[in-house]
């Protein structure tokens, strides 16, 4: 009989018996795991046809998601914290009802966030790290994992063109994080005194593209700088940052008596997927003693292949900062996301503290720094960069620019289908900067003048689809909101086929 890990602390010749428990709960699971995953391969062979197969159940479900409202889930789920275990029968019957309601990213209909399912090496990474649940704070108690991570991070600074002996990275938890990061060591590097005295008299200011993540306004608010702190910075119809108008608002800013030091440059815009130009923004940056961040969350994984790597990412080596988060782009288990530097001298000199309880080893030069919490802010770390290893030694690295390509084309193959169809309008540039593509549906390419009723058109019809297996998102456009389809490497041209014949049939069914 199992101890569900329990052992009786007077009695030391109990046996364990908690691999066998694994074993069983992992048997259990697998059992429930596996037609998950089975069901979307078997929904792909229908995809073409603009409907998903159905599942018969009390409410519309495909093998995407059967949707409710809130409220109604929350009634269905009936979740309860229960005070006596469950056991397995209790635990199975949970992870039945998780799998029945949740959204299954493994599906070729799931086209709305960047990011898409991950894969078999996918889930035995995070199986593997969940097995060993260990900190990659120290090297004494994650020494792999820690050697992983370096390695893995030198090699992704590499492929930016980063190729000082003092180059590197470090895993970060999201796109997000990487970018709030930046802001510190920045600043810490570029006014040292703010690391002990706070902002002081300073009265900083940042300048991202006017299509830049929010994430810039939450570290600015997190910093004591304030979200106003952030400025934003007018892109052309590109979607691109425009640098004479940074070159501007740094010298406004300036004669404002602020402090400007830091610049986000995008590669891959959440909406439009667009690339700001890096070496023009660079030569600003140098101009007035700038740091130069590229957020790469979302299109910095183009950097495996080379043609986007020296069309999109040109210059990219210029930057003292990359994010890169591939877990968006290239499959690998959310999540994983790495922010890379230059120098990571500068990592070192602006997060090191003194912390003997933790950190023993005495070092002189950033290559000795095996406890890896001395390079960022967190110290309970997860080992993701372990994720990301794992997965370019299964595959390997061709593969990667492969899976790029592969997005490109079917990107630029939905594209040209939408702007062959005589009620859809094309939003997005072309060639696609990225791997989104936007657009309307309106009749016989006739938008109307009502920004609210175009965008009321989008959502309802955004919503219809998932009842067919559909599931993409909507963005605000120059003419009201317009569909955002996310492709990835793995999209069949036949779902994004089936995907224009489910918003046309979705428009007719509500009169549009």
């Amino acid at each position: 009989m199992f101890t569900n890990g329990h052992v009786d602390g007077a009695d030391t010749n109990t046996l364990l018996n908690r691999a066998d428990e694994v074993q069983e709960l992992l048997t259990s699971i697998q059992k429930l795991i596996i037609p998950f995953i089975r069901s979307a391969d078997e929904d792909a062979a229908t995809k073409h046809t603009g409907d998903g197969l159905e599942i018969p159940s009390g409410g519309p479900r495909t093998t995407l998601v059967e949707h409710y409202p809130p409220r109604e889930l929350e009634s269905l789920l009936d979740l309860q914290i229960p005070q006596e275990r469950c056991g397995k029968d209790g635990l199975l019957e949970l992870v039945s009802k998780t799998l029945k309601y949740s959204v299954n990213t493994w599906n070729q209909g799931f086209m709305d966030k960047l990011y898409s399912s991950t894969n078999a090496i996918g889930l035995v990474s995070d199986l593997l790290l969940a097995t060993l649940n260990t900190n990659a704070h120290v090297y004494q108690v994650s020494p792999v994992l820690t050697l992983v991570e370096k390695r893995t991070t030198r090699f992704l600074a590499e492929l930016f063109g980063y190729t000082s002996e003092h180059a590197g990275g470090i895993a970060q938890p999201g796109g997000s994080a990487s970018n709030s990061t930046a802001v510190v060591i920045a600043r810490n590097n570029l006014y040292p005194e703010t690391k002990t005295d706070g902002n002081g008299s300073h009265r900083f200011t940042l300048f991202t593209s006017a299509h830049g993540h929010y994430s810039l306004e939450k570290a600015a608010q997190m910093f004591g700088l304030g979200s106003k702190a952030v400025i934003s910075v007018p892109v052309d119809q590109l979607g691109q940052m425009i640098p004479s108008e940074l070159e501007r608002l740094v010298q406004e800013s300036k004669a404002r008596g602020e402090t400007p030091f830091f610049v986000n440059c995008t590669a891959g815009t959440t909406v439009l997927g667009s690339f700001d130009p890096i070496p023009p923004l660079s030569a600003i940056c140098k101009t007035h003693n700038l740091w130069l961040h590229i957020d790469g969350s979302w299109g910095g994984s183009v950097v495996f292949h080379p043609h986007y790597r020296s069309t999109r990412l040109a210059g990219a080596e210029l930057a003292d900062s990359i994010a890169i988060t591939p877990h968006k782009m290239l499959g690998v288990p959310m999540t994983c996301s790495f922010l890379l530097g230059r120098d990571m001298r500068q990592f070192w000199k602006a997060m090191k503290l003194s912390a003997d309880y933790l950190f023993h080893t005495e070092h002189d030069s950033v290559a000795d720094v095996f406890d890896l919490a001395e390079l960022t802010p967190q110290c309970g770390r997860r080992a993701d960069a372990f994720k990301m290893f794992l997965a370019l030694n299964y595959y390997g690295v061709q593969h990667f620019s492969d899976l790029v390509a592969r997005a490109y084309e079917g990107a630029e193959y939905l594209l040209q289908v939408v702007k062959g169809r005589k009620d859809f309008v094309a939003a997005s540039p072309e060639p696609s900067p990225c791997l989104q593509v936007c657009f309307y549906f309106a009749r016989e390419g006739r938008l109307g003048s009502d920004e609210a009723w175009n965008g009321e058109v989008t959502a309802k019809i955004a919503n219809r689809l998932i009842s067919r297996g559909f599931m993409i998102d909507f963005a605000p456009g120059p003419h009201g909101k317009f569909f955002r389809v996310v492709v990835n490497g793995n999209t069949r041209k036949g779902t994004l086929d089936g995907l224009v014949k489910a918003i046309e049939e979705s428009a007719n069914e509500l009169g549009y």
